[in-house]
């Protein structure tokens, strides 16, 4: 659903992600794990084309997105929340959601399974992103990602300044996300135990190479959790 390959970016003269490639199959969900400073966001601000890539090729089933702005690679199926969520503060819940849609082909409204997913969201459609917790605007960030039908969902550190019981809550809506839908996912992180709970394949990225590559059945981890200590 996601090819990847030969990616290369710099910031000025410095190539900060070198050849990186992954595959990321029809509803699979894969997890990309690294420490700070190691990639992570710079290979998911390529993908949605935030920043510009010297080499490489970005395919989203079967349509290259190189050198297309990051509109058109959300109306081909791409969808980013990025990390600190970037929800519109002043917009209420619906109304951030409903920005979503400017990309759908099919629909003009939010559709009930999107409240059915984030009950709470529901609650509270008319009060103002801004005054939502750090947990409420994450599954609003995601709602708002989901209403343009994407075939893959790119998170980028979801589940970062989250109490560990909304943590959980996510792992679960992201599952139940799976079940319902057609949807291929990639989540960057660096909680290992979030990762074991929503992720079919984990790879690591280490100063801007890819260097581990393992289904969730055969993950060590002991090796992961090295990757990941300073």
């Amino acid at each position: 659903m996601l090819e990847v390959s030969g990616l290369k970016v710099s910031y000025g003269q410095s190539e900060v992600i070198h050849d990186v490639a992954f595959t990321a199959h029809k509803n699979e969900t894969l997890a990309i794990m690294g420490r700070n400073g190691m990639g992570k966001t710079t290979v998911f601000k390529t993908l949605i084309g935030i920043l510009k890539h010297n080499a490489g090729n970005i395919v989203l089933d079967g349509q290259e997105l190189t050198g297309l702005p990051s509109h058109a690679r959300v109306a081909a199926g791409l969808a980013y929340v990025p990390q600190g969520r970037m929800i519109f503060s002043h917009l209420t819940v619906l109304e951030n959601i409903q920005a979503g849609l400017e990309t759908a082909t099919q629909r003009s409204r939010v559709p009930d399974e999107i409240f059915s997913m984030f009950p709470v969201l529901q609650e509270m459609r008319h009060r103002k992103g801004g005054n939502l917790s750090g947990g409420q605007q994450q599954q609003l960030a995601i709602a708002r990602a989901l209403v343009s039908e994407p075939k893959v969902l790119l998170l980028d550190e979801p589940t970062e300044g989250i109490q560990p019981s909304i943590i959980k809550e996510i792992a679960h809506t992201l599952n139940e996300i799976q079940q319902m839908r057609d949807i291929t996912i990639v989540v960057s992180e660096q909680i290992l135990s979030f990762t074991l709970d929503v992720a079919d394949r984990l790879m690591v990225i280490e100063s801007g190479n890819m260097v581990h590559d393992v289904a969730r059945e055969g993950c060590d981890a002991e090796k992961i959790t090295a990757f990941l200590s300073v």
